[in-house]
């Protein structure tokens, strides 16, 4: 059994390694090649291990890979500052332009897909002679409707798109996870007591209100304790410990009083990016501060993409479901069009939005690592090979097949004029 330095140690240098592969021969992505490489070495043993089993070299990182614990990894670590970082970098003002949209997509959208896309499981699944409840099947719709900050800005460095478009991505992605995550933990309540009406919708409504806005008011409280203590000192080393010391303290308070997590990083990020720049820093300070968590950005990304990558490994992925995943992917789409759709048309009678925003949305809508992370926590039952099979395959199909296209879809829809 290895220790945490040396699993640590491990990723990290295969990271690096595969990173420098994709640059050098690939030039992909960074993250959509590292993904890619990882995932190609994930397939690669295993099938050296069927062919020949007595290496022994798949059953190593399959050990070593499954003392990982995905979901703690991700949601109890490595998300707070990935969110916060992506939160640093975005520009509040433009996406306050866009507030309403970004709202209404990142909760009534969110809902709105969730029904979509775990009915059209349960309907799918029924066709094909394959029995999942329709609680674990909502659970299906609730872990992989919301789009994936991690995934989505790390696509948004690399297109060029209106500003006003680039909000609306940016913004809805940075939310509508938090909400995503709430939806999530309700619809498993209610499926693991097995639907018995345990849990009313008032308690929903509850639990919706306390986690979200509750973690929104303290993400406001900790971001201003932090750019309010920068603001009495000009010394960016220590300032740069006081932002990652707020983002650890502020996630770590949210888990413990139950409150939305991501949101409240996404808002302390906001405060310090825009509001704490210009009262609590320096030019010298915003510069090595920005610099410094775009750095972290950039090393976390890479290890979270050749985790999702390598997590093959150790994930029974059952075949037999294959023409019923095959469709979901579509089934996916279709719900993204909805939550995106009607929010935007319902809107357009009192603004004008940018051209090819709908298709630009839609597919830009990537989904990577939280739904991964959300579908590794669910607990044991008869549907969970299911959904997590539904669940990779639709991540891998938004990242790759999505990721490296978008730019085509912006090409074609959106008015270059505007960009």
């Amino acid at each position: 059994m290895l220790s945490l330095f040396e699993i640590a140690s491990l990723l990290l240098a295969l990271s690096a390694f595969f990173g420098w592969i994709n640059h050098v021969f690939f030039k992909l992505p960074h993250t959509i090649g590292l993904l890619m490489i990882s995932l190609f070495a994930s397939l690669s043993m295993l099938l050296a291990q069927k062919l020949f089993p007595w290496i022994g070299l798949t059953e190593t990182f399959q050990s070593i890979i499954g003392q990982i614990d995905f979901y703690s990894t991700v949601m109890e670590g490595m998300l707070a500052f990935l969110l916060f970082a992506g939160a640093l970098h975005v520009n509040f003002d433009k996406m306050a332009d866009q507030k309403w949209p970004i709202l209404l997509m990142a909760t009534f959208g969110v809902v709105l897909s969730t029904f979509i896309v775990g009915t059209g499981f349960w309907l799918l699944a029924g066709l094909f002679g394959i029995d999942i409840p329709y609680a674990w099947a909502l659970v299906f719709g609730a872990l992989i409707s919301p789009t994936d900050p991690v995934a989505v800005l790390s696509l948004l460095k690399s297109v060029n798109i209106p500003q006003a478009l680039e909000a609306k991505i940016a913004g809805e992605s940075l939310f509508n996870d938090g909400v995503g995550v709430v939806v999530f933990t309700i619809i498993v309540a209610i499926a693991v007591s097995g639907g018995d009406g345990g849990i009313d919708f008032g308690h929903v409504a509850e639990l919706f209100v306390v986690e979200a806005i509750g973690g929104a008011v303290l993400g406001l409280i900790t971001g201003w304790i932090a750019y309010r203590a920068m603001a009495t000192m000009d010394e960016y080393t220590l300032e740069i410990l006081i932002s990652l010391g707020i983002v650890a303290a502020t996630y770590a308070i949210a888990l413990r009083l139950h409150l939305s997590g991501p949101i409240a990083v996404v808002v302390t990020g906001l405060l310090l990016g825009n509001r704490g720049k210009v009262v609590g820093m320096s030019e010298k300070t915003a510069e090595h501060l920005f610099a410094f968590w775009h750095l972290i950005d950039e090393i976390l990304n890479s290890v979270l993409f050749l985790l999702i990558g390598l997590e093959i490994l150790i994930v029974a992925i059952d075949p037999s479901f294959g023409w019923l995943i095959i469709l979901t992917i579509p089934l996916v789409l279709a719900a993204r069009f909805a939550a995106v759709a009607l929010p935007i048309l319902t809107l357009s009678r009192f603004r004008t939005f940018t051209s090819g925003a709908i298709p630009v949305l839609t597919w830009g809508g990537l989904r990577g690592g939280i739904s991964v992370a959300l579908v590794l926590s669910l607990p044991d039952n008869e549907s969970k090979p299911l959904l997590l099979t539904a669940t990779f395959a639709v991540v891998l199909f938004s990242v790759i097949v999505q990721g490296l296209t978008v730019k085509k879809v912006i090409a074609r829809t959106v008015d270059n004029n505007l960009i």
